[in-house]
């Protein structure tokens, strides 16, 4: 009979909401007297049926519901803007990361967007009707997340330019304080049910293989260093009838390791010297000739894969060389490579050449190294978006500098906008580069012949031709789009 039925009315918890049970059956939850007759109607409940009320009568509805709407509000907002970032970075990473951990760190991010969405959710109904038991709990881990968020990308940000992920991590760090004490004083986790037992062995066997994969599929390639291996050989020597000594130089470079490398910039000397190392120093040597031997600049240089390129080097009457006459001539060459797989090196690198001192002072002001004659530059990536968020845009510069007898290059990694004193030396300018993006200087092995047999072995050959310069270059760059 309907008189029999039996309406308990629930204490008010901490939001002011009250449980109505009928039977023992709970039937909803109602936030003011209004609330409640309706649901008394909806279950066929007469006016005036005895209602048992728990923790206070009839009177008592504590609910505030300007106040809880708009908590609600902010913590849905809270949460979503802590997801959008992670969605970004997630999709991106997931798909484009360069490297197997960066795309497996992705699809975590990933997860942990669809976490805080799934919070989000949860936010709603915990300042609502409360229909799910755990849906404070939900909302307690998704602060949790939002909080640890914050202070990872707040501690990446150390030492790094300050960005728009820094104002996220800033205003995520705020947001998640203040979530958290209003969830303690809401007291979310008491519904948190405690594990009576865990699964150890599944636990171990997870720890187990995830270190295995951590190890084999992103500390090994990590730590994996780039071996290029370079050098020079001298070839056939020819004398033309102007009486200039014409010698071929064979140069080369190839990635021997594991690891795909940029070429950022490569050079060769060729110096003559009055004798063999180790009577003669350095700076008796006498620059002949330099110059790039791999193109384009930016080019890709995987493993196994080698560039070579022939260098003719003139000398002007040969044989009369009084002032420092030669007892040999010396090769050597150094390129400049920076890894593959921890960053991304934009396409209008190898046309981005700036040449002439006036016009490299002009764009980069006194900031610019003395005696430099040319200047390549572009953006690079990060090998991750993550990188990206708490790194910045980093920016690459290379100049040749020419200096007396061994001209060199000039390398920085930076943010746009830097600006860097190249005119002192600096030996620890590069080493974050160093560490974070594999810039290397590999110089290559040195070739030495004596400078007598070439002069016989042209002579033996007659006087011809000269030979053209460079006879085998290395294959030209593809054309620039068309504008």
């Amino acid at each position: 009979m309907a008189n029999a039925r039996v309406v308990v009315v629930g204490a008010p918890d901490d939001l002011g909401v009250r449980e109505v049970m009928i039977d023992g059956r709970s039937v909803g939850k109602v936030w003011s007297e209004q609330e409640f007759r309706s649901l008394l109607r909806r279950e066929d409940v007469p006016d005036g049926h005895p209602v048992r009320w728990l923790g206070a009568d009839g009177t008592v509805w504590p609910d505030r519901a300007g106040l809880r709407r708009t908590t609600g509000f902010f913590m849905v907002v809270g949460l979503l803007a802590t997801a959008y970032p992670l969605f970004k970075i997630g999709v991106s990473d997931s798909g484009d990361a360069l490297t197997y951990g960066g795309r497996i760190a992705g699809f975590t991010i990933l997860a942990v967007a669809v976490i805080e969405v799934f919070a989000a959710a949860a936010a709603v109904d915990f300042w609502g009707k409360r229909r799910w038991r755990y849906s404070g709990v939900a909302v307690l881990v998704g602060v949790v997340i939002a909080l640890f968020c914050s202070i990872s990308i707040l501690l990446l940000q150390i030492g790094e330019q300050f960005n728009r992920y820094s104002a996220i991590g800033i205003a995520l760090g705020v947001w998640s304080v203040a979530a958290l004490s209003e969830l303690f004083a809401c007291r979310a986790w008491k519904r948190l049910p405690v594990p009576r037992s865990i699964a150890i062995g599944v636990v171990v066997s997870v720890l187990l293989a995830g270190s295995n994969l951590a190890y084999s599929q992103i500390y090994v390639p990590y730590v994996t260093t780039p071996l290029i291996q370079g050098g020079a050989e001298f070839r056939e020597s020819n004398m033309t009838k102007g009486g200039s000594l014409y010698v071929t130089v064979h140069l080369n470079v190839k990635n021997a390791g594991q690891v795909p490398v940029y070429i950022l910039g490569s050079i060769y000397w060729i110096h003559g010297a009055p004798a063999s190392p180790p009577d003669v120093k350095l700076s008796d040597y006498d620059l002949i000739d330099d110059g790039e031997f791999v193109t384009p600049v930016g080019r890709v240089l995987n493993p196994g894969e080698e560039v070579a390129q022939d260098a003719v080097v003139e000398i002007k009457d040969p044989e009369n060389r009084t002032k420092r006459p030669y007892e040999a001539l010396r090769a050597e060459t150094e390129v400049y490579v920076i890894r593959k797989d921890r960053m991304t090196l934009a396409a209008d690198y190898e046309r981005s050449r700036v040449v002439g001192a006036a016009r490299i002072k002009k764009e980069d002001g006194e900031w610019a190294p003395r005696g430099a004659t040319y200047r390549d530059r572009s953006q690079m990536e990060n090998s991750s978006e993550i990188l990206n968020a708490t790194r910045g845009s980093q920016r690459i510069t290379v100049w040749k500098v020419d200096s007396k007898e061994w001209p060199h290059f000039n390398v920085d990694v930076s943010p746009p906008g830097e600006r860097i004193d190249y005119k002192r030396e600096n030996p620890e300018l590069n080493l974050e580069a160093v560490e974070r993006y594999g810039l290397s200087r590999q110089r290559g092995s040195s070739a030495q012949t004596p400078y007598p047999e070439l002069l016989e072995k042209a002579g033996a050959k007659g006087q011809g031709e000269a030979p053209t310069r460079p006879p085998t270059p290395t294959p030209p760059p593809p054309p620039p789009p068309a504008r």
